[in-house]
């Protein structure tokens, strides 16, 4: 959500760059400004007055009437209600910088069908959508931006499936920064939102409910060439009626695409999730928090891409779950995996081979740019850390799996296990087994794993597991299986 109003935004001020507009107001600089505007839209939208600009005091007026952009639809496709124009107010500043605020609301209604799907009826409401901040016309962005939402409301209907939600109010900032190389920009972005409510019913599934006092976010991209995506941005706009590309136009956006890149240097996010709760007719449960993290680092050459669970203070109750099985439930989880040594050079060399002006090869060259992302085929995940604690158990997992993109048998495998209080865990499936003898043979298997461990200083059992390309298995360095 604050991701789309931030894009929103930015796209409505994007070709404010076109050119510096003078400090004084006039109707001869409002002019100017529309004619830029219009450049971003089509131009059988544009001369509908989709965007107008006028002078208003010390600043100029821009208004974006959204019925006229999407009056061209086929009504049997998208129908919308209640759509009222946006207003925003942009002061041209001496340093070169434009001063952007808006106050707007939202209020509609209306349906969309596609293809084979069944119609859809939806609702969308923001009490308020208020924003300020400074735009760089040097990188086409928002260089600060402060953003704030009050009572947001969505839903969605069709004869299987209702889903609404809906959140008290969300606010949010934009900073930025010059990056590390030259013509780069690095942005980051922080808040929270309130009293989020989300509810899902269908004819297969009892409703359920999902709520969170609050949720916590932020991001930050870094190494950001702003100006060189806006330029690919344009020229999308500009060939977007184009069913195919020209030569020299299919070269030009390669070359386009080719100084942009990398198109960053790094990316994180994480989003917290405070006092989550999920209710149904099957049982209720939550967690104090839950947090999810992606990092996306390193050179072009190597990079990472990471992604993080944790749930801490887990509850759940259903009858579902037999009172004798919920000391397993685990009350802590967390998970960490990653694939890892993406080439994305390589991946950029390849691709940037692609005939866009459409001709057959193009396939091939995207298949084959997508196998040199992964050296040689080789296709390498991560696992730092998967751990699960309950009442009965305190197990940890970490490892790395190494294998091909053209096939899920040849692959390796180095890995650690570590459990605490294995013994209590023995006791508590054995104590299960006197009722569900299907669990003897879980028993079983524990107590010959225990046979194989090693004791840490720390008191916790260890298994260090290694299967190899040609099958074989050693654990702790005991060959448990011979090669294929």
């Amino acid at each position: 959500m604050r991701l789309n109003l931030i894009a929103a935004t930015s796209t409505i001020a994007i070709v404010l760059a076109s050119s510096a507009y003078a400090v004084d107001i006039n109707q001869a600089g409002a002019k100017q400004l529309e004619e830029s505007l219009t450049k971003v839209v089509p131009e059988s939208v544009a001369k509908d007055g989709f965007v107008t600009v006028k002078p208003a005091g010390t600043r100029y007026e821009i208004i974006y009437d959204f019925a006229k952009l999407l009056k061209k639809i086929e009504p049997g496709t998208f129908a919308i209600t209640g759509l009222t124009p946006w207003s925003m107010f942009a002061t041209p500043l001496e340093t070169g910088l434009w001063s952007m605020e808006g106050n707007n609301s939202l209020n509609v209604s209306g349906n969309f069908k596609a293809p084979g799907q069944p119609k859809t009826d939806f609702t969308y409401a923001i009490d308020a959508f208020l924003f300020s901040g400074v735009f760089d016309p040097a990188i086409s962005y928002f260089r600060s931006g402060d953003f704030s939402t009050k009572a947001v409301n969505f839903s969605s209907k069709t004869e299987a499936e209702e889903v609404s939600a809906s959140f008290d109010g969300m606010k949010y900032k934009l900073t930025s920064s010059e990056g590390a190389t030259a013509g780069t920009t690095n942005f980051a972005t922080s808040g929270s939102a309130s009293g989020f409510l989300e509810k899902i019913s269908s004819r297969e599934v009892p409703p359920v409910e999902i709520r969170a006092d609050a949720i916590d976010f932020a991001a930050a991209v870094n190494g950001l060439p702003a100006s060189k995506v806006r330029d690919i941005i344009m020229f999308a706009v500009d060939h977007a009626d184009d069913k195919k590309l020209a030569v020299a136009d299919s070269d030009k956006l390669k070359g386009m695409l080719r100084d942009a890149f990398p198109l960053l240097t790094s990316f994180n996010e994480t989003i917290d999730f405070n006092n989550l709760t999920v209710s149904s007719a099957a049982g209720n449960g939550g967690a104090k928090n839950v947090n999810y993290a992606i990092t996306l680092d390193g050179p072009t050459d190597a990079t990472r891409f990471g992604v993080g669970v944790t749930a801490e203070q887990i509850s759940f109750a259903s009858a579902i779950v037999p009172a004798a099985y919920s000391a397993f439930v685990p009350h802590e989880f967390q998970l960490q995996f990653a694939i890892a040594d993406m080439d994305f050079a390589a991946f950029g060399d390849e691709f940037l081979k692609v005939d866009f002006s459409g001709d057959t090869s193009s396939e091939d060259s995207g298949k084959k740019a997508a196998e040199r992302l992964f050296k040689g085929g080789e296709l390498v995940m991560d696992f730092p850390k998967i751990s699960a604690v309950s009442g009965v158990y305190d197990a940890e997992f970490s490892g790395q799996i190494r294998g091909r993109i053209d096939t899920s048998k040849d692959y390796s495998m180095d890995a650690t296990v570590l459990a605490r209080d294995l013994d209590k865990t023995i006791a508590a499936v054995q104590e299960l087994a006197k009722t569900n003898a299907d669990l003897n043979q879980v028993s079983f298997g524990l107590m010959m794993a225990k046979g194989f461990a090693k004791t840490d200083p720390d008191g916790r059992q260890r298994w260090d597991i290694s299967v190899a390309r040609n099958g074989s298995v050693t654990i702790n360095g005991q060959v448990i299986k011979g090669a294929d």
